[in-house]
């Protein structure tokens, strides 16, 4: 039993970020399946407590529902098509970079869908078409679409026989995406909008050389905190220009992960040295 928990915990230490969030999203519509099946009089048992009401009052009494809506989605199609997306964009984000980023990432996509949907239910409601509560890791996933496709515009992709660059492709993600605020799901297509907004606005930030959402490091450090019980002695270490050996290292480590990643914006991922290649698929680690 032992060597399986371990077998275990060693195949999930090795996962991305965005995988991990992929099985989190897959246990929980699991899970809610269950319960659901077990209570007759509801399918989903978990929707009260996970997705974002369009009632502003409902929201203020349950703000974790800002984040946990992003966890639960409606039906196995619903679930899937997300899932698949953001398995593919883990490839592209493992390669590219640290599983932090990919994570703040995300979350800051879930939270400005949510945004975006409770102004909507505020400001437009008469014009707009919703009528329930809003569940799916949609604003996340486009937050990441849109992120790659403005933060490398000009790297070629390839569909079929058509070669075109990514920043087409945001765009006309966007675009198709917009005919979708005068459906049955105008929630849904709201928080989407949500999420384009803040992968495009993070990509122009990322460029300019401007780390956003640094709280969120603070609290994500929070939670990765040791006690400190465990700390028994302090090793001295080398120091260079004031700085420590460990900092030194990060910090001209962290600068030719920003230089190979700015020649990617400006030349494509083609563009890179078998060896800038490999640099970047050992930091994506």
């Amino acid at each position: 039993m032992t060597t399986l928990n371990q077998d275990i915990k060693n195949k999930l230490s090795r996962l991305h970020v965005l995988e991990k969030i992929i099985l989190i999203n897959t246990l929980i519509f699991i899970l809610d399946a269950i319960l659901g099946g077990l209570n007759a009089n509801q399918y989903s048992f978990l929707l009260p407590w996970f997705s974002l009401s369009n009632d502003i009052w409902q929201v203020v009494l349950n703000p974790w529902t800002v984040i946990s809506y992003g966890f639960l989605h409606y039906n196995f199609g619903h679930l899937f098509f997300n899932m698949l997306v953001l398995y593919v964009l883990a490839q592209t984000f493992s390669n590219l970079f640290r599983p932090r980023f990919s994570l703040k990432l995300y979350l800051l996509g879930i939270c400005f869908g949510a945004l975006a949907f409770v102004l909507a239910t505020l400001l437009i409601p008469s014009i707009l078409n919703i009528n329930g509560p809003l569940v799916g890791a949609s604003a996340g996933v486009r937050a990441c679409i849109l992120f790659l496709c403005f933060y490398m515009p000009n790297k070629r992709v390839g569909l079929f026989t058509f070669r075109f660059k990514l920043k087409y492709l945001g765009i006309a993600m966007v675009a198709l995406d917009l005919p979708g605020l005068f459906s049955i799901n105008s929630g849904g297509t709201i928080a989407h909008i949500g999420g384009y907004i803040l992968g495009y606005g993070y990509a122009k930030q990322i460029q300019r050389g401007v780390e956003p959402a640094q709280f969120l490091d603070a609290i994500l450090n929070y939670f990765k905190m040791k006690s400190p019980l465990k700390t028994v002695y302090k090793k001295k270490t080398k120091s260079f220009a004031g700085q420590s050996k460990q900092d030194f290292d990060s910090y001209t480590h962290q600068k030719q992960i920003d230089l190979i990643l700015d020649k990617i914006s400006k030349s494509g991922y083609e563009s890179l040295t078998q060896e800038e290649k490999d640099f970047l698929f050992r930091a994506g680690k």
